[in-house]
């Protein structure tokens, strides 16, 4: 009979590809962690191996090895390996150094935003804040950083203190509308054109310098260790960009569908307007001719009645 080991020997480079999807999905989802508790990058398939901070790089060549793997590597192995590979490229953004020999594993394709999972309400993170040495005050409170990024019209930002490294972080609140989108696309541009996104952020860790670094917060935010993760899993719910399009446009056909109905029932309203005071002005003219009947009856049958109210008018 053959054994595991035998039976996934035979599993080919397409095959682990695709068992690589679920660990690949657990990893973007938080299931599986890649930082530890003091914020420093991880295998969380290999918990039980010495090593276990690793730069971005070096994770990245640890992940790819096993993937390529050699004959001893169980397809398992390979696969949440070639899962993680993919997860640093992918979602933490890094770019591996193209060589002059083919690559051994196929490269995996940027995954388009509408795919991506980000929090929502939108909210962007800046970290890396500093703070005075000597004072100890923080350089930047909530209302003077609301005015330093103005431009992307913030709702407010929430600050939170690193004593230890005397430092702060922030999370920048955005509205919930396209606009608040386009404004939280603009303020990450603001970051990655001076190469200070979340992707030099996580290499330059441990000579940041003076630097603020920024970026949109998504799920790997969501379900990171400390007072930011701590903050978003509270205030904001994970959701795919397509799905946050989709539910403003069913927002947008309620409110449509809302004006509809009370032009409908304004409509409505000046139609019955209309009618009663066509009404009105039938139930007057009424009145008016039973009057002149009236009067027309009362001085046909008794002439003497109008003698009498002319001699008392002219008395």
């Amino acid at each position: 009979m053959e054994n595991s080991s035998d039976e996934e020997s035979g599993v080919s480079d397409s095959e682990i590809e695709e068992y690589a999807e679920k660990p690949y999905q657990a990893l973007r989802t938080g299931n599986y962690k890649v930082w530890n508790l003091k914020g420093n990058l991880r295998c969380p398939f290999c918990a039980g191996k010495k090593k276990q901070e690793y730069a971005l790089k070096d994770l990245h060549q640890h992940a790819s090895g096993v993937a390529k793997g050699a004959a001893h590597r169980s397809a398992k192995q390979k696969a949440t390996h070639l899962a993680l590979a993919k997860f640093l490229e992918v979602d933490l953004g890094f770019k591996p150094i193209q060589t002059s020999q083919p690559a051994e594993a196929k490269p995996q394709p940027s995954e388009p935003k509408e795919k991506q999972i980000f929090c929502w309400p939108w909210m962007g993170i800046v970290v890396n804040i500093l703070e005075d040495a000597k004072t100890g005050k923080q350089l930047a409170d909530s209302g003077s950083l609301v005015k330093f990024f103005s431009k992307y019209r913030p709702l407010g930002v929430e600050v939170f203190n690193n004593e230890q490294e005397q430092t702060a972080n922030a999370v920048v609140q955005f509205e919930k509308d396209m606009d608040g989108y386009k404004n939280l696309l603009n303020f990450e541009k603001s970051f990655q054109v001076v190469c200070h996104s979340k992707e030099e952020w996580i290499a330059n860790k441990g000579s940041l310098g003076s630097n603020i670094y920024g970026w949109v917060a998504c799920a790997d935010d969501y379900h990171s260790e400390g007072k930011i993760g701590d903050y978003l899993r509270k205030n904001t719910e994970l959701k795919a960009l397509s799905d946050i399009f989709q539910q403003g446009k069913q927002a947008c056909e309620t409110i449509v569908n809302l004006a509809n109905e009370i032009d409908l029932q304004n409509q409505n309203m000046v139609e019955m307007e209309s009618m009663v005071n066509e009404k009105a002005m039938s139930l007057s003219r009424m009145v008016e001719e039973k009057e002149e009947l009236q009067q027309t009856f009362y001085a046909g049958q008794f002439p003497w009645i109008t003698y009498v109210a002319v001699t008392v008018l002219l008395a």
